[in-house]
């Protein structure tokens, strides 16, 4: 009623002059109003209306990856076709949207086939059947980033040899391994390790030919983890992780030889003293000692 024109003023009555008449105070009649349930129409989305339809344009999407002489494209080529080859201009999100909604992305992108998984164990029961080996970098505020390698014993994670340097290639990354050769077999010749296999991952280092055949000069079987499973390479990941807690994080190396010789002192610390639960809580020298009594007695 408060809405109503008057016949003869051609005003609104107004909800003060109504609540006077009726006795009722304004504030209840604003709670009321308040209480009813408003119906609001959706505003849906802002803006012109695309010429093309979702469903019109799932079609032509379609159509363009069947003539497309080509494979395993993105969105980006398709919206570029269609906006740049057929004058349809669209979005490039909105293609992105309906292609992935309509499982038309490409399925190479990903990890294609089955992973292979890894079931079995990598510790060894004996020296000398597998070393790891693996590389990681360190910032120091006068070289940049220098490189750490090493290789470790999957059999009581001895840290056999180490090198750190600024440029780390394949001849660096062969350091630790022939320091190791040189001292557990006491000769660096052909077919001085042989027997041993050497777990490393697919770095560009250890793919080199370089690489590869000088481990197989020494006798040593290449053993390559499992493609996105770094436990396959775990012992020498690992040993990197306990490398940098306890001598590398919370410091600052002004260059190579500083972080040189931090290192060089963690790792004679680390073997003589580290105690490692596989080994009984027995330190990698002190493992290593008690087979060799064990073999002489």
């Amino acid at each position: 009623m408060s809405t109503s024109v008057s016949p003869s003023t051609g005003k609104r009555y107004g909800v003060q002059r109504v609540c006077s008449m009726l006795g009722l105070p304004r504030s209840s009649f604003y709670t009321r109003r308040q209480e009813r349930p408003v119906k609001r129409q959706s505003a849906g989305k802002r803006g012109p209306k695309p010429r093309w339809s979702d469903e019109d344009l799932r079609r032509l999407i379609e159509e363009d990856l069947a003539e497309s002489p080509f494979t395993g494209e993105g969105h980006r080529k398709v919206w570029a076709r269609l906006k740049y080859g057929k004058g349809i201009r669209v979005g490039r999100k909105r293609v992105l949207r309906i292609m992935r909604e309509q499982n038309l992305l490409s399925p190479y992108r990903g990890s294609r086939g089955e992973p292979v998984k890894h079931e079995g164990t990598i510790v060894t029961q004996a020296p000398n059947e597998m070393w790891g080996t693996d590389g990681t970098k360190v910032f120091t505020l006068e070289e940049g980033y220098v490189w750490i390698f090493v290789a470790v014993e999957h059999w009581n994670a001895e840290c056999v040899g180490w090198h750190v340097c600024k440029r780390g290639d394949r001849f660096a990354a062969l350091e630790p391994i022939g320091q190791g050769v040189l001292e557990q077999f006491g000769k660096i010749e052909g077919d001085a390790a042989r027997g041993l296999a050497l777990r490393m991952d697919h770095g560009t280092q250890y793919l080199s030919d370089h690489f590869q055949k000088q481990v197989k000069h020494w006798g040593i079987r290449p053993s390559f983890a499992f493609i996105e499973q770094p436990e396959t390479n775990g012992v020498s990941e690992r040993f990197f992780r306990t490398l940098k807690e306890q001598a590398v994080y919370g410091r600052t190396f002004r260059n190579v030889e500083e972080l040189r010789q931090v290192v060089g002192e963690f790792i004679v610390r680390y073997n003589r003293e580290w105690r490692v639960e596989k080994n009984g809580f027995l330190s990698p020298w002190d493992m290593r000692a008690l087979h060799i009594a064990r073999k002489a007695a």
